[in-house]
């Protein structure tokens, strides 16, 4: 059980660390970075999953579940932003728990991170002036939400679920207030300049 521990909590970590900059990938546009990320994630995770799997109670203890949950994430990130893309780079289809391999409570955990984190994507939009994408971003972000929010079992059951959804409620709640001031300073930008523009042909 020792030597069990230690491999899947060296497994772990490696997972958490390749999810962690595969997301940071997908922020980048650099898709080739991120498949190449993503498949270590995924070796990783398999690997804690194969020396954790004789040993239930460890396997239970945590740690594989922070494990899948940011694998979850990384996969879902992905596939969150090329699906408000409309496709690209990177595969656009939302992967279920089964097709991931994970538990279902990590992937719902990792569907609300995931969600989390395109607040940071939708904000890098905006400073490239894309509004449009910005504005599928958001509806992604709501989405997410008024699924998860549905969810009503313990936290037991879903592992933490429900502060997730609340922390993802928070972000949501911040990211529609800037881009609803965002889009009103681009119209009233967009109805000055026509108006210059009319007084000068006027003139």
């Amino acid at each position: 059980m020792h030597r069990a521990r230690e491999e899947g909590l060296a497994a772990c970590r490696a997972t958490i660390q390749a999810a962690g900059r595969a997301i940071r990938a997908v922020h980048r546009g650099q898709p080739e970075a991120y498949r190449e990320l993503v498949a270590q994630a995924e070796t990783s995770v398999r690997r804690a999953q194969a020396a954790l799997a004789p040993h239930p109670a460890l396997a239970a203890s945590g740690f594989l579940h922070d494990a899948e949950k940011e694998y979850a994430e990384a996969r879902l990130t992905s596939a969150l932003v090329s699906s408000a893309r409309g496709g690209g780079d990177l595969p656009a289809v939302i992967p279920h728990a089964s097709t991931l391999g994970v538990g279902l409570p990590a992937w719902l955990n990792g569907l609300s991170e995931a969600a989390s984190e395109l607040r940071r994507h939708l904000l890098d939009r905006l400073r490239e002036g894309e509004l449009a994408m910005a504005e599928e971003l958001l509806v992604a972000m709501e989405d997410v939400y008024d699924l998860l929010s549905t969810i009503d079992y313990p936290d037991a059951i879903t592992g933490g679920l429900r502060r997730s959804t609340d922390a993802l409620r928070g972000v949501l709640e911040r990211t529609r207030s800037d881009l609803t001031v965002t889009l009103i300073q681009a119209r009233l930008r967009g109805a000055l300049e026509r108006a210059a523009g009319g007084g000068a042909e006027g003139g």
